[in-house]
């Protein structure tokens, strides 16, 4: 499976911890699924790593080694020619036009590296899912979604191979 985390997933897997972001580190640990980010994406996240978040503020050293931790996880995607869904080149499929233009560049990706998932907490992408006229390149999913969507998977996969 093909995912894009937009900034706040990551922050959760990098900075906080949080406990909805198990699967996908099982599920990245296991090749199960390949996370991708830009240029764009990297530049927001390295941004947001530097805010002031209260208790959880990383210090500089820290900060680095989140962002080693994220280049190791993510793959680079150099957005070239745009991709159909399953990887297949074509001319530039239209996206849906996010509210907040900060978050365009999640969809952008999620399309031109042919994501099977755009995995979010932002209501402004989550509102497409509604979308007819122009949907989503992917799916878009909450981190607790893609959660189900992981463990589920993981399972069929156990106990396909516990058939075999």
């Amino acid at each position: 499976m093909r995912l894009v985390l937009d900034t706040n997933v990551w922050l959760d897997w990098l900075a906080f911890d949080d406990a909805t972001i198990a699967p996908f580190k099982r599920a990245q640990a296991s090749g199960m699924i390949a996370i991708f980010s830009d240029e764009a994406c990297t530049r927001e996240l390295v941004a947001v790593l530097n805010y002031d978040l209260g208790k959880r503020s990383l210090n500089v050293e820290t900060q680095k080694a989140k962002l080693a931790e994220f280049h190791r996880l993510a793959r680079p995607h150099p957005n070239p020619p745009p991709l159909r869904r399953g990887g297949s080149e074509s001319a530039e499929l239209p996206l849906p036009k996010c509210r907040d233009p900060d978050d365009q560049k999640f969809l952008e990706l999620a399309r031109d590296c042919g994501a099977d998932y755009l995995v979010t907490k932002d209501k402004a992408l989550l509102v497409l899912v509604r979308r007819k006229i122009r949907p989503a390149p992917c799916r878009i999913v909450t981190p607790t979604g893609m959660g189900r969507e992981l463990v589920s998977a993981d399972v069929l996969v156990g106990s396909r191979l516990a058939v075999y």
